[in-house]
């Protein structure tokens, strides 16, 4: 475990493989955090990669350093924690991998800075950017079946359920968009311990009330989103990873994705859900080696 004062946050991260090896940046999601990378960053460090696993804002050992931060979990607001990250470590570019909001992150920063990005893996959703302007348009019944859980977090009995049950909301979740993934209750525990961070409960609620335009976000970063509502294209190299059991986000045709890429290849994971790294860490990782 390593800590490094990065923007606002004092992130904790872990590093494995040599110093000077090519970066990857491995981002992990909701509700999951860094041991979602065990085995996926000791094949690329065996590689010869250096790999960064960085706790996102409200999980884990991961702090604000100032008490009147806004605790925001709006995209903007991840994007700009990847760039202080890399600025912090001194890393002018490397291939960004994530999924759900790490994967949000880093599509945001391949989009936007594409010169930050040697390569992009965005798992789960491919073009993973909110267009919050569109976000009252409703979706598919079945779309919306599947994100019962955001809904529920626009009310404050979703608030006090989080917070009084996180571990057990997070296990469904879990259960529920990887469902053919039989992960046992050490390795549930062992995650679930981010979720005891003081301001796990604020993140995670900002995050799903902005996306949906409901509550406004940090004008520290209107900036950023301003720039985001043009759905802007990535450009640099990109591979989509796909669960076929993806409870939550599964693979959907046609692909509506790919008008966003100028470099893009999707793979599609049989066997596997929506927490592709754990999962299946062999693809993961192959998918970075192909771009690093």
């Amino acid at each position: 475990m390593k800590r490094i004062v990065a923007g606002v946050l004092d992130i904790a991260y872990l590093e494995t493989g040599p110093e000077d090896g090519p970066p990857v940046i491995l981002l992990h999601g909701f509700p999951y955090d860094v041991h979602a990378y065990t085995a996926a960053s000791e094949i690329l460090a065996a590689a010869g990669r250096r790999c960064i696993v960085p706790f996102l804002r409200g999980y884990g050992p991961t702090r604000f350093l100032d008490p009147a931060t806004p605790r925001s979990g709006q995209q903007a607001a991840l994007a700009a924690d990847l760039l202080a990250l890399m600025d912090a470590l001194a890393i002018s570019s490397a291939v960004l991998a994530g999924y759900d909001w790490g994967g949000r992150a880093a599509c945001i920063v391949a989009a936007l800075w594409p010169q930050r990005a040697h390569g992009l893996v965005s798992s789960g959703s491919g073009y993973n950017i909110q267009n919050i302007p569109q976000a009252g348009n409703p979706a598919a019944p079945e779309d919306e079946h599947r994100f019962w859980y955001q809904y529920y977090f626009h009310s404050e009995r979703g608030r006090a359920g989080l917070a009084q049950n996180r571990g057990d909301l997070c296990r469904l979740l879990w259960k529920l968009w990887s469902p053919t993934w039989a992960f046992d209750e050490e390795t549930f525990a062992r995650t679930a311990a981010s979720f005891d961070n003081p301001d796990f409960v604020d993140v995670v609620i900002h995050s799903y009330r902005h996306r949906f335009g409901g509550i406004p976000g940090d004008p520290m970063l209107d900036a950023i989103e301003k720039q985001l509502e043009a759905q802007p294209d990535i450009v640099v190299p990109s591979i989509v990873l796909q669960g076929a059991d993806d409870g939550v986000d599964p693979p959907l045709e046609p692909d509506t994705d790919a008008v966003h890429f100028t470099k893009y290849e999707k793979r599609t994971v049989a066997g596997v859900g929506h927490n592709i790294p754990q999962e299946a860490p062999e693809a993961f990782a192959d998918a970075v080696l192909a771009l690093a």
